[in-house]
C-alpha cells in the first residue's frame, strides 16, 4: 500500500511540473494530508458503525475522543511518508521532516492523556451509577483513580516533553553530558527537586494505603473538611463554612489527623446537659429516651442515658446517641438539645442549674458578717442564744429577729 501510495505522489508531482517546484511540493504534501484526511474520516464512520448498548457505546464515544488527536498524527504521517518524493531541496526537507517528528512525538502525548482521561472517567462513571454514595469501597476506587491519573499525566507529559526535546542535537548532546557526569547531576537534581518527589510519592503511597479518601470527613486545624480534591501534590480540603484548605499531600503522612469516615460514616454523638441534684433522672431519661427513638436522624444502634459527673452545683447528664454520618450526627444532637431544654423549662422546671447561698453564723455566737460599715443598710438580727435552730439560706444577708428588737452592729 505504500508503494503505491508513493507512485501516486509521484504522478501527481509530474502532473504539476508546470508549477514552481516548491509551490508544487507543498501542493503535493497537502494532497497526502487531504488523503490521510479521507482515510480517516471513513475509517471513523465504520467504527462508529458499530452496535450494541454498552461495549458498543463505550467504543463509539473512545473513538469519538480520541479522532482529533488521531486524524492529526495520520496526517502527520502521510505528510512524513511522502516528504522523501516532495521534491523539496535537502535543508527544508530535513527541518520539514524535524518539524513532523516533533509534532507526531507532541500529539502521541496528547493522544495518551486524552486516552488516559477516557478511561478514568468511564470508570467514574461506572461506579458512580451505584446507590450507596457512602460506600467505603467506591470511595477508595475514586481516590485511587484520582491519584493515578493525575501521576500518570505528569509522568506522561515528562516523557513527552523530554522526547521532543530530545529530537534536537544541542539537547541530546546536553543529555549525554549529564549522563555521564550521573553523580553530581542526580545530587543536585535530587535536592532541587525533593519537594516535587516527596508529594509525588505521598501520592501514590496515599493512591495504595488509603489514609484518606474522596469525601472523607476529617479534623484539621481544629475544623470539620471533607476531602474535596487530591492531587498529585496538594489536597483541598472544604470547610463547613465553604472556605478550603490547601494542604501538601506529605502533610497526611507525616502529621496525625483525625478521620471519621475511614472505616465506616457512622458516628457516635454525645449530648451534656447539667441539671440541679432535684431533677428526676427517670422523667428525664423516658423523655429523652422518647426524643431520640422518634428523631428519624437516629439509626437505631447506640442510646444511652448516664449522670456521667457532677460537682457542688449541679450534676452532668451524658447522652450518646448513634448516627449515619457525622452531620446527622451533628444534626441529631442539635434536636436533643432543643428537645429537652424545652422539657426542663416547661415541664421540670425544679431540674434547671441554679446557685444556692447559705450564711451560717460563728461558734462563738459572733457573726462574721457583724461589725460597722460591713453590712450596708444594717439589717436586724436577733441576739445571740435567740434562736436555737439551724440558720437556713438568707435572700437579704441576715435573718429577721424574733423579738422585735434591733440586732447588734
Amino acid at each position: 500500500m505504500k508503494t503505491e501510495f508513493l507512485t501516486l505522489l509521484t504522478h501527481l508531482r509530474h502532473l504539476l511540473d508546470w508549477l514552481p517546484g516548491l509551490m508544487s511540493s507543498v501542493l503535493m504534501l497537502c494532497a497526502a494530508g487531504l488523503v490521510a484526511e479521507m482515510f480517516s474520516r471513513f475509517i471513523t464512520k465504520l467504527i462508529l458503525r458499530i452496535p450494541g448498548s454498552r461495549r458498543g457505546a463505550f467504543v463509539r464515544s473512545f473513538t469519538l475522543a480520541m479522532q482529533r488527536p488521531a486524524r492529526i498524527m495520520l496526517v502527520l504521517l502521510f505528510v512524513g511518508t511522502a516528504l522523501p518524493v516532495s521534491g523539496l531541496p535537502a535543508d527544508i526537507m530535513q527541518d520539514t521532516a524535524h518539524a513532523l517528528v516533533v509534532l507526531f512525538v507532541l500529539m502521541l502525548g496528547y493522544a495518551a492523556l486524552v486516552a488516559t482521561r477516557i478511561l478514568s472517567d468511564a470508570y467514574f462513571n461506572r461506579i458512580n451509577g451505584k446507590d450507596d454514595k457512602d460506600d467505603i469501597l467506591l470511595r477508595t476506587h475514586m481516590t485511587q483513580v484520582r491519584v493515578l491519573r493525575r501521576t500518570t499525566d505528569l509522568l506522561i507529559g515528562l516523557v513527552t516533553v523530554g522526547a521532543s526535546l530530545m529530537t534536537f542535537e544541542p539537547v541530546r548532546q546536553y543529555g549525554l553530558s549529564l549522563f555521564a557526569s550521573a553523580g553530581a547531576a542526580s545530587l543536585v537534581v535530587g535536592l532541587a527537586a525533593r519537594p516535587l518527589l516527596t508529594n509525588l510519592f505521598a501520592g501514590v503511597q496515599i493512591a495504595m494505603t488509603q489514609p484518606i479518601r474522596m469525601e472523607d470527613l476529617i479534623i484539621i486545624n481544629g475544623d470539620w473538611a471533607w476531602v474535596e480534591e487530591i492531587t498529585s501534590t496538594y489536597v483541598v480540603l472544604r470547610v463547613w463554612d465553604w472556605r478550603r484548605h490547601i494542604v501538601p499531600i506529605s502533610y497526611f503522612l507525616e502529621n496525625p489527623f483525625q478521620n471519621w469516615t475511614h472505616n465506616s460514616a457512622a458516628l457516635i454523638g454525645v449530648v451534656f446537659i447539667h441539671v440541679d441534684f432535684q431533677a428526676p433522672m427517670d422523667r428525664i431519661r423516658e423523655r429523652l429516651r422518647e426524643i431520640v427513638h422518634s428523631a428519624p436522624l437516629w439509626d437505631g444502634k447506640e442510646f444511652a442515658v448516664q449522670v456521667a459527673d457532677c460537682n457542688a452545683h449541679v450534676m452532668t447528664i451524658r447522652v450518646i446517641a448513634s448516627a449515619r454520618s457525622a452531620m446527622q450526627s451533628w444534626d441529631l444532637r442539635c434536636e436533643i438539645r432543643e428537645q429537652i431544654i424545652a422539657f426542663l423549662r416547661d415541664e421540670c422546671p425544679e431540674a434547671l442549674p441554679r446557685d444556692r447561698l447559705t450564711h451560717v453564723g460563728s461558734m462563738s455566737g459572733l457573726d462574721v458578717m457583724e461589725g460597722p460599715g460591713v453590712l450596708s443598710p444594717p439589717v436586724s438580727r436577733p441576739p445571740p442564744g435567740a434562736y436555737t435552730g439551724p440558720r437556713s439560706g438568707m435572700s437579704g444577708g441576715g435573718m429577721a429577729p424574733t423579738d422585735g428588737g434591733q440586732g447588734h452592729g
